[in-house]
């Protein structure tokens, strides 16, 4: 029987990125996108996800289970921390789409740098980089950036800056880490566009293995009786 992934996003620019990993790693699934950008635009004018905005979550994933999804990835950093709201109400995988990152970030580096547009976005990366290192017993330092300028580009239709704004931050970072997390999965198309040679430590964003969480949480082999 195939399975279906719903993805909620909070805006509509990560439906093209995301459908083309989905259908790059997860051919045999079935995808819906969820798009309401009051989620996000909610969390900024509030400088942070309030009680309201979590039960909006909660509502949005149980409507996607209705609509047929057997997990769900919720794509915004900025809300993530309903995630483990959300697994205490639903017996459905709800997937938080940097934890994957988080984790491979944790087990490559001692110091951390986290790049974000918002600050909304660089405080809830930056602790669950803490509190996957502490699940591990890993020390980590978490060296955070707030990329001024560069979610007001994008609003304005101006993605050029926004990427060189990134870019210049990226650079400046990377001799003092071990490793560079993108808190956005905005930020993922920067690293595209930069010299391979320029780019002298690991960096990291949430897209790729977020999808590559979901795909083994959904195509698990099914055990067949005496195996």
């Amino acid at each position: 029987m195939s399975q279906t992934l719903a993805l909620l996003h909070t805006s509509c620019v990560l439906v093209p990125v995301f459908t083309r990993l989905c259908r790059q790693m997860l051919p045999e699934v079935a995808i819906f996108h969820m798009v309401d950008e009051s989620l996000i635009k909610n969390t900024i004018a509030r400088n942070g996800l309030d009680k309201r905005t979590i039960e909006r979550v909660i509502m949005l994933l149980a409507c996607a289970r209705s609509g047929g999804a057997d997990a769900v990835l919720v794509t915004c950093s900025s809300i993530g921390p309903a995630v483990p709201v959300a697994r205490q109400v639903f017996d459905f995988p709800v997937l938080r789409v940097d934890e994957a990152m988080a984790e491979e970030a944790v087990r490559l580096g001692f110091r951390i740098g986290v790049l974000a547009t918002l600050s909304t976005t660089l405080e809830p990366t930056v602790s669950l980089l803490r509190e996957v290192a502490a699940a591990r017993s890993r020390t980590i330092e978490v060296e955070p950036c707030l990329c001024g300028g560069a979610f007001d580009a994008v609003l304005a239709g101006d993605n050029d800056t926004h990427d060189r704004i990134v870019s210049e931050a990226l650079l400046r970072m990377m001799p003092s880490v071990d490793v560079v997390v993108l808190a956005q999965a905005s930020m993922a198309r920067v690293i595209e566009n930069l010299p391979r040679d320029l780019l002298t430590r690991p960096i990291l964003s949430s897209p790729e293995p977020a999808v590559r969480q979901a795909r083994e949480i959904l195509c698990q082999p099914v055990a067949t009786p005496g195996s």
